[in-house]
């Protein structure tokens, strides 16, 4: 089975946003779409190790910004290389505005917003698929949307080896961000101090 194919298929990128308790939340997803055109209704699939999964599936109602190709790396690391169980991604963050139910889109890099109340959701294990109903939406910017190969291809930052070639030197690099770990062996329990992702997402590389 050859996994790649997996990367074939074309996705865009999205910053889910709730609100519980009086605390925001976000985190980047790039599983959003329309399901019906009437009534007006998308799917959102979040991973359950993300905090704001859990807020949606308490309070049923997320914001999905969608990422254009405006959007930098910064707001990719704020959103998404950190988690809101340890630190608030709203206390200095600002580039927001707030609508109704008092949740949040995201005003920088993002081409439009769409507001969901939650009316069935589907287990599929590490992740849950939201059913949404759309309360509201508003196109922000005619960007084009920032697919997952834009990110890849003029978003994320290219890994910086300087090593000479000759020295078969063994780095890893996190597929994630593009950390690079030096070393012939990789911990199991390393993680990434820039992304916080696992060993496991990272790809050996010899120079």
């Amino acid at each position: 089975m050859d996994n790649q194919a997996m990367f074939k298929l074309t996705y865009g990128l999205f910053i889910i946003t709730a609100r519980e308790n009086k605390k925001d939340n976000g985190c980047i997803v790039n599983t959003v779409t329309q399901v019906t055109d009437e009534p007006k209704r998308i799917s959102v699939t979040i991973n359950k190790s993300c905090y704001t999964h859990d807020m949606v599936m308490n309070t049923g109602k997320l914001m999905v910004s969608v990422l254009s190709e405006k959007a930098d790396f910064d707001l990719f690391k704020h959103f998404g290389f950190q988690s809101g169980r340890n630190v608030d991604k709203f206390a200095d963050f600002t580039d927001y505005k707030t609508v109704k139910d008092d949740l949040k889109y995201i005003t920088r890099g993002t081409n439009a917003y769409i507001h969901g109340n939650v009316i069935d959701t589907v287990d599929v294990g590490t992740h849950t698929i939201f059913i949404c109903e759309v309360e509201d939406m508003k196109v922000l910017d005619d960007t084009p949307s920032a697919s997952y190969a834009f990110y890849h291809q003029h978003i994320k930052p290219k890994p910086q080896v300087t090593t000479d070639e000759a020295t078969g030197k063994t780095v890893w690099r996190c597929t994630v961000c593009n950390y690079i770990y030096e070393g012939e062996e990789m911990p199991d329990d390393f993680i990434c101090p820039l992304c916080n992702h696992p060993a496991s997402d990272f790809e050996k590389v010899v120079l």
